[in-house]
C-alpha cells in the first residue's frame, strides 16, 4: 500500500535552453517530471513554455503531478518569469487557480 501523503523531493535541472523538474518518492525507481522550454519574453519578462508532465504508473495518484506544477509556479513567483501552459495538465491546474492568472503568459 503507498503513502498518500509521501510530499515527492522535487530538483530543478537546466538543460540547454530549458529544463526539467524531477519528482523522485522515496522507496520508488520510478520518476515523474516537468519538462519546460525556453518561450522568449513577454513585458519585459521571460518565458518558460510548460512542455510536458509526465508521470509513470507506478507513482500515478499520489500528487506528483500537482506537485511538479506548484514548484514551477513558485520558482516563477520568486524569479519573476512567466509560465506558457502548453501542457493540457498544466493548463488545467491554472485554470483550476485562478490565483496564477498574473504568471500566466
Amino acid at each position: 500500500m503507498h503513502e498518500e501523503s509521501a510530499k515527492p523531493t522535487i530538483t530543478h535541472h537546466v538543460a540547454g535552453t530549458g529544463g526539467r523538474y524531477v519528482a523522485v518518492l522515496a522507496g520508488e525507481v520510478e520518476q515523474g517530471y516537468l519538462e519546460w522550454e525556453q518561450g522568449g519574453e513577454r513585458d519585459g519578462k521571460e518565458v518558460r513554455i510548460a512542455a510536458h508532465t509526465i508521470v509513470p504508473r507506478a507513482i500515478g495518484g499520489r500528487g506528483v503531478a500537482g506537485a511538479l506544477t506548484l514548484r514551477l509556479v513558485e520558482d516563477a513567483k520568486r524569479q519573476g518569469f512567466l509560465i506558457r501552459p502548453d501542457c493540457s495538465y498544466v493548463a488545467r491546474k491554472f485554470s483550476e487557480n485562478p490565483e496564477w492568472a498574473s504568471l500566466k503568459a
